[in-house]
Formats: structure tokens, sequence, C-alpha cells
């Protein structure tokens, strides 16, 4: 589940300093023109113009104009007078921690795909979820839309879909993913596609479930309005759109969009399980960091495991579903 934006400090910091966010403004440049359009368009992220503009002051000329050409010609103007306007050094930091804070995810999707790989290898969805959504998977075409690296689409070649569509917007990701697929078995039933949520690349009425996994979200800058009626869009009538491990924030949201919410029981506390301790503290740094209990809990248990609960998010144990009619 995507956590609270993290902070650091560098990297040969002690074990229990906290970390300053890693990223630096040049790294916006990572992102592809679709990508900067859906950033700046929707005003999403809580970003805004003079924010950016502010932030780029000093930035390569290469990655100012990048920007300039993906904005609106209602933002342009004043993103122009802004970055023409002397301001203090102070401010221009202020403004890049923000578009860095603002960006965490999206650069960690485009920038460091293989870290977050490593969280969601670590983050164990309930299996109940996939075993009562097997007759909604089994022998049927299924879309997992925000695919990342792959941890939903596998589970539903595991539960016996027919064939998946893994659509994700990341390379990096998707590199990851197709890495994965090259040690599956042939013929592999995993097709794997770059694609967004507002712009899916498939057919009217292709899939019979559509599905996606801790990614979309009510926000329209990932996901909203646009993003749901895509998803409308491919899925059969008679069949169902579902969206696991949901924000709490968007339960409101989806229920007033027709959703049923499902919560499996628990039996013991769900925990966050990474391969080795070096690597759930790398994890813990990078996404939760402004969590200093997390840290703290990681160096007294000395195991590569933490409870939802000190981590502060709900566990993954639920889902919503919507029948499209």
């Amino acid at each position: 589940m995507k956590s609270a934006v993290s902070r650091f400090t560098q990297a040969k910091a002690p074990l229990d300093e906290q970390f300053e966010n890693p990223f630096h403004i040049e790294d916006l440049g990572v992102f592809d023109d679709d990508t900067l359009w859906i950033i700046l368009s929707n005003c999403g992220f809580g970003l805004t113009v003079e924010k950016l503009a502010q932030s780029l002051h000093g930035a390569p000329e290469g990655l100012v104009e990048g920007i300039e050409r993906n904005l609106s010609p209602s933002q342009r103007s004043t993103f122009k007078a802004e970055l023409r306007r002397s301001i203090p050094e102070a401010q221009v930091e202020s403004a890049r921690r923000c578009v860095l804070d603002g960006l965490f995810w999206e650069l960690t999707y485009w920038k460091t795909p293989e870290l977050y790989d490593e969280l969601t290898s670590g983050e164990q969805l309930h299996p109940g979820i996939f075993q009562q959504l097997e007759a909604d998977i089994s022998d049927k075409v299924v879309l997992d839309a925000g695919a990342g690296s792959g941890r939903a689409t596998f589970e539903c070649v595991r539960h016996g879909a027919r064939k998946v569509y893994a659509v994700e917007p990341s390379p990096g990701l998707l590199r990851i993913l197709q890495q994965k697929l090259a040690s599956q078995p042939k013929p592999c039933r995993i097709v794997p596609r770059q694609g967004r949520f507002d712009r899916l690349p498939l057919a009217d009425d292709s899939v019979d479930t559509t599905l996606s996994c801790s990614a979309f979200m009510a926000d329209p800058a990932q996901g909203g309005e646009q993003g749901l009626a895509e998803f409308r869009r491919v899925t059969r009538s008679g069949g169902k759109i579902v969206i696991i491990w949901p924000r709490v924030q968007d339960y409101e949201w989806l229920a007033e969009h027709g959703f049923q919410y499902v919560a499996l029981p628990v039996q013991e506390e769900m925990r966050v399980r990474f391969s080795s301790l070096q690597s759930a503290l790398r994890c813990a740094r990078h996404f939760y960091a402004r969590n200093k209990d997390v840290i703290q809990y990681l160096l007294r248990k000395r195991k590569p495991e933490i409870p939802v609960s000190i981590l502060g998010i709900n566990p993954p144990s639920d889902y919503c579903w919507l029948r499209v009619e």
C-alpha cells in the first residue's frame, strides 16, 4: 500500500538516522511527455504551477523546456513569469522539497523501480482475497491495471486466469515484470503493456475482470472518474471491476460509485515480510522514514518483518467490487 511520503538523510548515515528524500530536481527528466502531461494537467500531487516554477530556478535548460512544453497555455504564462522572478535560494530549496515530496511515488516507480519491487514483495496480500475472486479469474481474461512488477498479475495466473493483461505506465516496473516472465513456462499467459488508467491499451469489452491492486485511487491523477470509465469500457457486461487493498480515504468514493466492500477476517496481525533485515531496513528508510517506530522496531527485533500496526497502514485484507452492467 502506498505509504506517507518518506524523508531521508545521506546513504552513509547511521542505521537509526532518518533519510532525506533521495531524489533531485534533475530526476524529473526521467518522465516521458505523457507522464508529465498527466502530472501537470491534473493539478494533483499537491503541486502548483508557481511551486513547480520556483523549484526549477537553476535547473537544466532542457528539463525546464520539457516541463514548459507539457503545460497548458493557461499555465504557461504563470510558469514563465514565476521562473523569471528573482527569489531567495531558500525559497527555491523549499519549493524543490515540496515538488519532490509530492512526486515521491511517481519518481520511485520511474527512477528506482527495483526498490518498489522489493517493497511489494514483502507486502503479502491476504490469501483469501484471490480465493474469493477465483470464480472471476479462473479461465477468464483479466486486466491488472497499474500492475507494477506483477504482484497481482502472478496471483491471477496462479488462480487459473486464461490470459492477464498487465498494464503499467512505468518502463522500469515493466522491465522488472518482463524479467520475471522470462522464467515462466511457455506459452506465457501474461501480456505486459505500457498504459495508464485513463487510456488503457485495450479494446472495448475485451476482458472479463478488471482489477487493480494498491494502485487505483479516487484522485484524478491516479485513476478517478476517467480511470473508472476506462475500466467500464474494457470490461464485458456481467464482469467485475475489483479494487484490491483500497485506500481508507477512498472508501466513501468507491461506495458512491456502487462498489461493494469486503473485509476478510484476520486471525493474527498481518506483517510485511522481507527477504532479509538489510532489505527491511532499506525499505523502511525509503518508504517509512517519517515513522521512527518502524526502524526502531527492526533494530530492536533484528527480524525482517514489521507488523502493519507499527507501519501505521491498514492491513492488505480487503477489496471492493463492482458488477459491470
